[in-house]
């Protein structure tokens, strides 16, 4: 046994066990830094081209499944010798069992295994992190999907280093001497430090570096080809430092079968010692209890694994068939049955709620306001603005009227124009059957014209700008083309552009009117950063608020004309500002500040993203079912708020309490004071509020917040949601699951207990890291009302009948049965009425969706508890002692008969049981019973060395085993029809 334990340990060492789906990795040491620092090296990884096929990945999948059973395996073969002396029958009634439970479970496991590594294989993504060098593209660009690394489906504009982007050819690369700066490793994927030096040159080149200048690991390049220098890899890639090591998910219902388990295990070594005990200990009283434990394992069943991974199986397959929840796929398919238990449900916003899909419906000029009906207004005064000459002057009949119009449709064409140059919006021609992609760009050609950007927001914004007139129809590194209604094409060079971050929450752009020269600097942003940036006003906070109470996404546009004297005077300190080192980020800000001062209020832009289908039913479902739902989102109070009211996740009739920013432990003190004094109050709180509450006051808040009906947390990091998804199973102790669809939301999906992704505009990632993936929210209803429920209670049901039929036949050996023939009685001949409950149901799908008060009753957890698990011991020793003395009573004059009439009742016994349990007979049920009635009826034709073939075909057999039966199954019988008459369950109420 020693020798076989050392060679499973060198088989965990195997380096097949620690495959990796991405290629092999080994240590390497790259140049990073200046010239005159490098002494100083960063170890690095490198990654290999050598990539792992599938006749590589196949041994280590069948590896990490064996290598977990070969000390069990060995253990048992060293005890075999035992099992010979203490000869309590053939090898294989022990070998046969034990090889079906590693086959299957090894089997499940492989098959998920594979399963991974193929949807690992479906898309082809940068490898490591590098800074962009070269691209195939004619404008000099390439656009980047960023999808699985920040949760945004539209495309993002990088820039290679321009010296190197003028080489020739890619293989010049090779020739030049130059090097890269780069910041040490850190988690912010949206910003970067780093420099361009080529020492080949005179003078010597010095380029900074940027996120614009980054392909991180994860990413897609969408357009082109690219070449670039590793910077980072392995552990310290961006998309590694910000997903959180996904935990192995064991679910609750396992956790309470190990423990019955474990219960039974002491049962059997009780009993066992007990049976010794009555011996007084005599002789080789040690053999006897090893006898003993042998003869009585069928008290711990190994089948019951077997039976439960394989009715998983089954509940994975239907709810992958379920027409009515068309797409879902269950990736994990371990734990079905905790959806049958969910206690809180904690909801991304965006794309999970909201379809993603941005709709203008507000332009607010601070005296008038334009919506939905009245764009053709904002048209109108488009139309006027490059139409009428600006030389006209007013006539005499209405002077006052034209000078009013003249300035509405003055502000109204500023506020267009402005809102059609800020964005980072690329308007891209796809070929179509006529034309070609050369020639539609080249005329501009309205049908083969997509805009992509980084943020649906800014799609949004340049469609409308279009549908007022004002077009958006070329776009390069240096300039931008409008098309006025007339058809006149407006060229504008862009001098500098300082894309949106989320620290700064605003975007601005630089441009030169062509035509006349005038250089304007354009900013939009959210308003509590944009409040001081614009001249004062007394309209800006007060309407920001009331289009947020819309649910509107706000934005404030402004714009400031400068000189050519005061751009250049910024551009010679921004630069150096760039090349800084140190502090770049700093020294940058500070530049862009000097010119974000005093700035023109324009207007205010308001965008909705529409609730995707049935959120609103599908939430009332949850609540009635008894779940609390939190929704965790990164948009701002006022948006959040609108968008759980729409939802209704927070009800009409319901307070709200805000929680008011605090910053100390003080102001959280207070706040929590105040919030207590509240009852039944849905919570509305940001993540800078939050994250000073859970450093100072974590239990007392969180024994708040679980208090709540409803809690929103707006400005929610990726990180907190994880963490509130792990305090919540801290400190409730309740099972949790969570909602998305964005990369953002993959470290909470990991960290609970079910996680469900959906696929929606954001990518694939939070659904490839989830459990269970849906096309849309409305099927979570579906696949919690139904399939959670069933496939708990029927896992519940199933185990308890696999320890009954266990504790049958045990509670039979122990009181002196000859059970030789016993052998494959739970494999063979109730394996089929017994698994056959996977298909039972106490009432219909559609009677569990309409009323969802059905699925709280599972929160209890009693279809599997101690007082369950203690019936069904008690009802096995009643059947088991039944059938034992029954055929010890009622036997004729030889000992066989007792064989032949205990084992036919116990068969019938059983089979009688499945039929009293079942709730909804399902033609499988009823094949499963007569299947297994033959089979026993053709092995009596092997077994006649312990049947007596003759004597069951006599009336006396028929009446013993009759009346055996009966009094095993009648009063089990009377007591369910006595329960359902006086205490009826729920479900029984709404079927009867």
């Amino acid at each position: 046994f020693i020798v076989c334990f050392m060679i499973c340990r060198v088989v965990q060492c195997c380096p097949w066990s620690r495959c990796c789906g991405m290629g092999d990795f080994r240590p390497r040491t790259v140049w990073l830094g200046h010239p005159e620092k490098r002494e100083q090296r960063y170890p690095r990884n490198v990654i290999n081209n050598q990539k792992y096929n599938f006749f590589t990945f196949l041994p280590a999948v069948l590896f990490n499944q064996f290598k977990y059973f070969f000390n069990l395996y060995f253990l048992l073969l060293a005890c075999s010798q035992f099992v010979n002396e203490l000869r309590l029958g053939a090898l294989y009634t022990y070998w046969v069992p034990l090889g079906v439970v590693l086959l299957i479970t090894i089997t499940r496991e492989a098959v998920e295994e594979i399963r991974c590594y193929l949807r690992d294989k479906e898309n082809q993504r940068v490898p490591a992190d590098m800074i962009f060098l070269r691209t195939s593209e004619r404008n000099g660009s390439c656009f980047l999907r960023t999808d699985q690394l920040d949760g945004e489906t539209d495309w993002k504009l990088r820039l290679p280093v321009a010296c190197t982007q003028r080489l020739p050819t890619a293989a010049d690369l090779l020739q030049i001497r130059s090097y890269v700066y780069a910041e040490e490793p850190n988690i912010d994927i949206h910003n970067f430090i780093g420099t361009f030096t080529r020492e080949d040159g005179d003078p010597p080149v010095n380029e900074s570096l940027s996120i614009e200048n980054t392909l991180w690991a994860s990413t897609v390049v969408a357009s082109g080809t690219v070449v670039g220098v590793v910077i980072y890899t392995g552990k310290e890639l961006r998309s590694v430092m910000n997903t959180s090591n996904p935990r192995n998910k064991v679910g609750l219902f396992d956790l309470e079968v190990n423990c019955l388990t474990k219960i039974l295990f002491g049962a059997l070594v009780v009993v066992s010692l007990v049976m010794v005990a009555l011996q007084h200990f005599a002789g080789r009283w040690y053999l006897q209890i090893l006898r003993f434990l042998l003869l009585l394992s069928h008290i711990v069943p190994i089948s019951l694994r077997v039976n439960l991974d394989m009715g998983k199986m089954v509940f994975s397959w239907m709810i992958k068939k379920d027409s009515k929840i068309p797409g879902t796929v269950v990736r994990a398919s371990t734990i079905p049955e905790q959806l049958g238990r969910i206690s809180y449900l904690l909801t991304d916003k965006t794309g999970t709620l909201t379809q993603n899909e941005m709709v203008f419906r507000r332009l607010h000029l601070g005296t008038v306001a334009y919506g939905m009906d009245s764009m053709d207004e904002v048209q109108s005064h488009v139309f006027s603005a490059y139409t009428q000459p600006t030389h006209d002057l007013p006539t005499s009949r209405a002077p006052a009227a034209t000078k009013v119009r003249k300035t509405i449709s003055s502000r109204v064409h500023e506020a267009v124009k402005a809102i059609a140059l800020v964005h980072n919006v690329t308007p891209v021609y796809e070929a179509n059957g006529v034309t070609d992609q050369a020639e539609a760009e080249q005329h501009y050609e309205d049908t083969c014209r997509v805009y992509q950007a980084s943020s649906p927001d800014e799609v949004s914004l340049v469609q409308w700008t279009e549908s007022v007139g004002l077009t958006l129809v070329g776009r390069d590194q240096s300039s931008m083309q409008l098309r006025t209604p007339t058809g006149q094409i407006l060229n504008f060079t862009i001098l500098q552009i300082f894309p949106f971050t989320y620290e700064s929450k605003r975007m601005g752009i630089i441009v030169r009117d062509e035509s006349t020269g005038e250089i304007t600097f354009y900013m939009k942003g959210a308003d509590v950063v944009m409040a001081g940036i614009v001249q004062y006003n007394d309209w800006l906070e007060e309407e920001c608020g009331n289009m947020a109470r819309e649910g509107l996404r706000v934005l404030v546009v402004s714009k400031k004309s400068l000189t050519e004297e005061q751009y250049q005077d910024f551009e010679a300190r921004y630069v150096q500002a760039k090349l800084s080192v140190h502090d770049r980020s700093l020294k940058v800000a500070t530049v862009i500040e000097s010119l974000e001062m005093e700035m023109e209020l324009l207007c205010l832009t308001g965008v909705e993203d529409q609730l995707q289908a049935d959120v609103r039913p599908t939430l009332e479902i949850l609540r009635n079912a008894g779940m609390k739902v939190w929704m965790l989102t990164g948009d701002k109070l006022e948006t959040a708020t609108c968008t759980a009211k729409n939802a209704h996740l927070i009800t009409r009739n319901q307070d709200i309490h805000i929680f008011r920013p605090v910053t100390t432990r003080g102001e959280a003190h207070l706040e929590l004071n105040a919030f207590r004094r509240k009852h039944d109050c849905a919570l509305v709180i940001s993540g800078d509020s939050l994250e000073v509450c859970l450093k100072y006051y974590e239990y007392e808040f969180m024994e708040l917040a679980c208090q709540c009906p409803a809690v929103v947390c707006c400005r929610c990091a990726p990180t907190q949601k994880a963490q509130i998804v792990r305090l919540l199973q801290e400190r409730t102790g309740k099972l949790t699951c969570a909602v998305g669809d964005g990369g953002n939301d993959v470290s909470m999906i990991q960290e609970a207990d079910c996680g469900v992704g959906v696929e929606g505009k954001e990518g694939k990632q939070a659904s490839l890291a989830a459990d269970f993936s849906v096309t849309q929210f409305k099927h979570l209803g579906r696949l919690l009302m139904v399939h959670g429920r069933n496939s708990y209670k029927r896992s519940a049901a199933l185990s308890q009948f696999v320890i009954h039929r266990s504790l049958c036949i045990s509670t039979m050996q122990v009181e002196g049965c000859v059970v030789i023939c016993f052998t494959h009685y739970s494999t063979i001949y109730t394996m089929f009425p017994v698994f056959s409950l996977v298909l039972d149901k106490d009432v219909k799908s559609e009677v569990a969706m309409l009323y969802p008060e059905l699925y709280k009753d599972l929160l209890k957890g009693r279809p599997l508890s101690f007082k369950t698990f203690l019936i069904w011991v008690l009802i096995s020793i009643y059947q088991g002692s039944i059938i034992m003395y029954g055929a010890l009573l009622l036997f004729d004059s030889e000992f066989v008969h007792i064989v032949a009439i205990s084992f036919t009742s116990l068969i019938l016994t059983e089979l009688l049981m499945v039929a009293l349990t079942i709730q909804t007979w399902h033609w499988l049920i009823i094949v499963a019973e007569l299947l297994s009635l033959a089979c026993y009826i053709a092995s009596l034709v092997f077994l006649h060395e312990f049947i007596d073939v003759y004597f069951i075909t006599t009336v006396s057999f028929l009446w013993k085993v009759t009346v055996i039966t009966l009094v095993s199954c009648l009063p089990l019988y009377i007591l369910k029809y006595l329960r359902r008459r006086f205490s009826p369950p729920s479900y029984s109420k709404l079927t009867s």
